[in-house]
């Protein structure tokens, strides 16, 4: 049967929305629908995919206002008699139709620091307990949607954020470096804080509500990352040791003290300079059943209500997209 969609259409000068009756099979998805266009009315419809499996990340785009994967997301989700409508992801610059240009993500991973293993130890001889793995293993199933980072207001909403803020994708990039048992460096979340804007998020959870993986982004990573920085800011004898003592005499360093990665590759102690000294491995407490017990990956709290309420009517009438210009110098 045929279904009414409507999907935007134009480039960074500007666009419109554009109205089509396309035929619907059982079980397609809506990348399907996209494809199906090219193929019959409009071959020149820009759109990224790769694997069509929900494991690259490429078609991120936004069905019906609400970030989505186009390779996950069937069309029996929708009603029969339902326009569904299709844009390109708004917090970032259009290249053409549905495709945006998101080198900001990749700017924001340039600047993280690498992980720095322990000096003395040879790759290879790594050693971590099964808890260890498992802490941090959720962070490391990302793949880089960037749909986190779409619909995250800090800078969705803000411009001038950016500079300042590298969004939830790298959080936990942070968190997990942070947890990893054999990371060199001491200061991930001073860092966070410092120069990735971490103290930027209100944990509204839009990030983890959108995460194809279902990554518990704000619970596991986010909060946790800001318990840890608020412990050390605000803890009444950590500020007494940091009136009484020199810096450098402190244990733990400021965060001014890692410098973020300038090139591609391996950078800092990874690289081969000083290190800040070794943390060795350390597994959490298991239960007498023999589970780890941690509160950042066993929350008993609900997730916060979805910010994609009922407050939206699609389709939606007479959108343009304005995206700011680009930078071309």
């Amino acid at each position: 049967m045929k279904r009414h969609f409507r999907v935007w259409r134009g480039d960074e000068s500007g666009g419109e929305i554009q109205d089509f009756d396309v035929e619907v099979n059982d079980g397609e998805v809506v990348l399907d629908i996209i494809h199906r266009l090219q193929a019959t009315q409009t071959p020149d419809l820009a759109c990224r995919w790769n694997c069509k499996a929900g494991k690259c990340g490429s078609c991120s785009m936004e069905i019906n206002g609400k970030p989505r994967l186009g390779c996950m997301t069937r069309m029996s989700t929708f009603e029969e008699n339902e326009t569904v409508t299709i844009t390109p992801l708004r917090t970032f610059p259009v290249i053409r139709d549905l495709v945006t240009d998101v080198s900001f993500n990749y700017e924001k991973a340039r600047e993280t620091p690498a992980f720095a293993p322990p000096p003395g130890v040879a790759p290879g001889d790594y050693r971590m307990q099964q808890v260890d793995v498992d802490r941090s293993q959720e962070f490391r199933k990302c793949i880089e949607c960037f749909l986190c980072q779409n619909t995250c207001h800090v800078v969705r909403d803000h411009e001038e954020n950016k500079k300042a803020f590298s969004g939830p994708r790298y959080f936990i990039r942070a968190a997990e470096l942070d947890m990893h048992p054999l990371d060199d460096r001491t200061d991930r979340k001073e860092y966070a804080q410092a120069s990735q804007g971490l103290g930027y998020c209100n944990i509204t959870k839009c990030c983890t509500e959108v995460c194809p993986e279902h990554i518990k982004i704000t619970d596991n990573a986010i909060i946790p990352m800001k318990e840890r920085v608020v412990d050390r800011r605000y803890d009444p004898l950590v500020w007494l040791g940091r009136k009484i003592f020199r810096r450098d005499q402190l244990q733990n360093g400021s965060a001014t003290n890692m410098a973020p990665s300038s090139s591609e590759g391996v950078t800092g102690v990874a690289a081969g300079l000083s290190g800040a000294g070794t943390r060795p491995p350390q597994a959490p407490a298991v239960g007498a059943d023999g589970k780890l017990e941690v509160a950042e990956l066993l929350s008993p709290h609900a997730g916060g209500p979805s910010p994609f309420g009922n407050d939206q009517e699609f389709p939606l009438p007479n959108i343009t997209y304005n995206h700011p210009e680009q930078d071309k110098s």
